[in-house]
């Protein structure tokens, strides 16, 4: 009994203190940029990419911007090896250093606007190994690629009648976990099915994440039903922002994404939401609704491990 209640007890100190520095983390202003117009033309999609970043940070101050899920190439099995590129695995890379022409591209649209940016996600190549991974990159406003994030979770489904998708067929699962530090508060990276797996959030927010980012492309069977209630339930559970930015719809492209870039406040209420259509959705990210949600309701403080284990690497 003594040990499970220095178990709690030091538990709870350290969640505090966690939770405490999220509460202290700055506001900040986000922008999903919902693409549309995507093609099988990759140096055109980053051309389109380049001028929706620029066109939100045209519209006022804004901190971090996000991009969707394999924006650089079409959303399919049998493209992704065809488009993949490399990207360093030893990070932070200087902007100088990247050599693939979609992380050369993203580097300089963080450096030219001078903004944190969520790469959404593209086809990767690991020369070592010859596996396509799904990843996204994040890049600071000098241009650096400062983080990767591999997709963990593989999107194979088979809805008879409906969507059958098997991402393994190509792609291969990450096997890490990936936060970033801003000016603003750590950042939580997660790709589209990730956000199916409560785990990966559960540990992001205990180690003080203000909020998890999910470039996604849900398509139009899923969307509907599970989109806004999924980032709904992760920010709740872990009282944190939640965002997802999705490519726009393309009545011509085999996979029809569903749309709906949103955010999501640690309460679960929709701060804002996109429809299908190409978009931009902004929000102010506002870290005193972070204390205020979690001094009402302080489960982030209340978890008893002593009864069940802490995910989040015994801290």
């Amino acid at each position: 009994m003594l040990r499970a209640s220095l178990t709690r007890s030091s538990s709870y100190s350290a969640l505090l203190r966690r939770t405490m520095s999220t509460i202290q983390a700055k506001p900040f202003k986000l922008a999903l940029v919902q693409l549309g117009g995507l093609s099988e033309d990759k140096t055109k999609n980053l051309e389109i990419a380049a001028a929706g970043v620029k066109e939100a940070v045209s519209q006022g101050k804004v901190d971090l911007v996000v991009l969707p899920e394999i924006f650089n190439s079409p959303y399919a099995v049998t493209a992704f090896r065809k488009y993949s590129e490399p990207i360093p695995n030893d990070l932070p890379a200087q902007a100088g250093s990247l050599e693939s022409e979609s992380t050369k591209a993203l580097s300089q649209m963080a450096k030219e606007n001078k903004i944190w940016l969520i790469g959404g996600s593209i086809p990767e190549i690991e020369s070592d190994t010859d596996h396509i991974y799904n990843t996204c990159t994040v890049y600071n406003p000098d241009g650096d690629l400062v983080v990767k994030h591999r997709k963990v979770h593989l999107f194979d489904i088979d809805i008879p009648g409906k969507q059958t998708f098997k991402e393994s067929e190509t792609l291969t699962g990450g096997n890490t976990l990936n936060t970033f530090e801003t000016p603003f508060g750590k950042i939580g990276l997660g790709i589209c099915y990730d956000i199916r797996f409560p785990e990966m959030a559960m540990i992001a927010a205990r180690q003080g994440v203000v909020a998890m980012i999910y470039p996604s492309a849900f398509n139009t069977t899923t969307g509907p039903i599970y989109w806004t209630l999924l980032q709904r339930a992760r920010a709740v559970d872990n009282q944190i922002f939640v965002a997802m930015c999705s490519p726009a719809r393309h009545p011509g492209a085999s996979y029809q994404a569903y749309g709906h870039s949103s955010v999501v406040a640690p309460n679960g209420d929709v701060l804002a939401e996109a429809d299908e259509h190409p978009t931009i959705v902004y929000a102010d990210i506002d870290t005193q609704l972070l204390a205020s949600t979690r001094s009402g309701l302080p489960v982030t403080v209340q978890r008893r491990f002593d009864v069940y284990p802490n995910v989040a690497d015994g801290n």
